[in-house]
């Protein structure tokens, strides 16, 4: 079971709606009133001043306040006393190799574990289970582990797809991709699909947004699972 308060997006951004459109009303609720100021995590890009204007733009139109990490002169110092933590989506590889460049992953955790709300979006939803062994990116930096934040005992495969039925193949399906992943690991594999988020606080998960997840565990038929479902199994 887990302490942690998380709200894990699997896009950002969804066909014909506007960044962060389909999930500010999650964030909200998740935050609640009393929280007014995010840290933002902006390394999974290069360009992190441009990143946080957009995060800082967008969180402003629903009053709330943005710092970056990238900003302080003690980013650790930063992490430890943040109210609440975002971590933008980008590159999973460039995000985790920044994160251990910067010997955040422990301040994290610690920060996180202490109570602070955490939520995350596409890469930054990845590196909240054990591994960023699923990620969809190509490796374009080399982190000196895959080894991610830990806060739940599973991975997480964002923006997850499956061909409609009677589609020609066009190569490797992604669930094709994670059953290779269970060839040589155990943990199971949450697929969020493009408008799906899970929400874990109080020792349980449940699947929020505009689609469900696919659900896949190491010698077991992968299962599906829509809105409104919980996956405290899991924990």
């Amino acid at each position: 079971m887990t302490n942690e308060r998380l709200l894990l997006i699997s896009s950002s951004a969804v066909d014909g709606r506007g960044f962060l459109d389909h999930c500010m009303p999650e964030i909200k609720s998740f935050l609640g009133p009393e929280i007014r100021e995010v840290l933002f995590i902006p390394y999974a890009k290069k360009d992190r001043d441009a990143y946080a204007a957009k995060i800082s733009g967008r969180l402003a139109q629903d009053g709330l306040s943005v710092k970056s990490v990238h900003a302080f002169d003690d980013p650790v110092r930063a992490v430890l006393e943040a109210e609440a933590i975002y971590t933008g989506g980008g590159n999973t590889f460039l995000l985790m190799a920044e994160l251990y460049a910067r010997e955040l992953i422990e301040p994290i955790r610690e920060r996180v574990r202490g109570g602070a709300p955490y939520f995350g979006a596409s890469a930054g939803s990845n590196i909240a289970g054990m591994t960023i062994k699923t990620t969809n990116d190509m490796p374009i930096v080399y982190p000196p582990s895959f080894d991610a934040l830990g806060f739940l005992p599973f991975t997480i495969n964002p923006h997850f797809v499956e061909p409609p039925p009677g589609a020609p193949r066009a190569g490797e399906t992604r669930a094709e991709r994670i059953q290779e992943f269970h060839e040589w690991n155990d943990n199971p594999v949450v697929g969020l699909r493009q408008e799906a988020m899970l929400l874990v606080e109080h020792g349980s998960i449940l699947i929020k947004g505009g689609q469900g997840v696919k659900l896949f565990r190491k010698d077991i038929e992968p299962e599906d699972f829509e809105p409104g479902a919980g996956l405290d199994f899991l924990l």
